[in-house]
Formats: C-alpha cells, sequence, structure tokens
C-alpha cells in the first residue's frame, strides 16, 4: 500500500470517528431512554402485544437499530433507571421523554401509564409524577393558559 493510500485511510477513518463522536451522545442517550422503556415495559415479566406495538414505535422514533433492539430486550439485559439526584435533572430526563412521545402529537393511554413508571423511577413521587405529567402534557400539547405562557416566556 503506498503512502498516499494510507494516509487517506487514516482520514476516513478519523472522519468517521469525528462523525461518530457528534451523533453518539445524543444516540448514546436514545439508546439508554429506550432500554429504561424496554425495562418498564418487561417489569411484569413478560411484553405485552401492546407494549411489543409501543416499543417498535419508541425505536422508530429514536433510531434504535435492529441489533439495539434485539441486545436490549434480551432477559438477562436489564437496564434500571438511574434517578438523578436533584430535581432539574429529573426534569430533563421526562422532558426528553415527552418529546419523544410528542414527536408523533400523540399521547396514548399507554404512553400516559409509561410516563408515571417512569416518573416515579426517576424519583418523582406519585403525586408529584401525576402532577409534572399533568402540566407537562398541557404544555406538550399548546393547552396552557395565559398566565403559564407569560410565566414560560419571561423565566
Amino acid at each position: 500500500m503506498t503512502s498516499k493510500k494510507i494516509i487517506f485511510a487514516a482520514y476516513k477513518i478519523l472522519d468517521m470517528a469525528i462523525a461518530d463522536l457528534y451523533s453518539s451522545g445524543e444516540h448514546r442517550r436514545n439508546l439508554a431512554h429506550f432500554a429504561a422503556i424496554a425495562t418498564l415495559a418487561s417489569v411484569d415479566g413478560e411484553v405485552s402485544k401492546e407494549e411489543k406495538m409501543m416499543l417498535d414505535r419508541f425505536a422508530s422514533k429514536l433510531d434504535i437499530t435492529e441489533e439495539e433492539y434485539k441486545e436490549v430486550m434480551k432477559k438477562e439485559n436489564k437496564y434500571p433507571i438511574d434517578p438523578p439526584h436533584n430535581s432539574e435533572r429529573r426534569l430533563e430526563r421526562l422532558y426528553d421523554l415527552f418529546r419523544i412521545i410528542f414527536s408523533d402529537h400523540i399521547i396514548d393511554e399507554q404512553e400516559m401509564l409509561l410516563l408515571k413508571k417512569y416518573a416515579i423511577g426517576l424519583g418523582f413521587s406519585g403525586q408529584q409524577a401525576d402532577t409534572v405529567i399533568e402540566k407537562s402534557v398541557d404544555i406538550f400539547s399548546g393547552r396552557i393558559d395565559f398566565d403559564d405562557y407569560l410565566y414560560l416566556l419571561k423565566h
């Protein structure tokens, strides 16, 4: 192999590595969300047909590959939610999941149940989870009153 080919190959590998650095952070976060969701779905030991359909939807929304999907779904692979210690980080994680769920502008009953399980897994009490989810649904679906709108714009 000539030195030009070696240099070209090295640049090509470096280019791919740099591209991976920019996309891998977001993808890794998406994969972690998917893994936590899959763990929640299989918490009762079996993934129902409805849960499988929901996981398929999430996998598509999160750009999870078939190989990643299969790896996450293995029985020996359980990915617990690692709850952050401060409330702002917990809200950020919940916000990420809301963005994913609302990417199709629809939230169904199963997704609401999943959100509550996820919020509790993040460290919110059942009542706090209900409140945060209700307010988040209102915000994401555009159902906020003027006072809340004004507050959000000023802060």
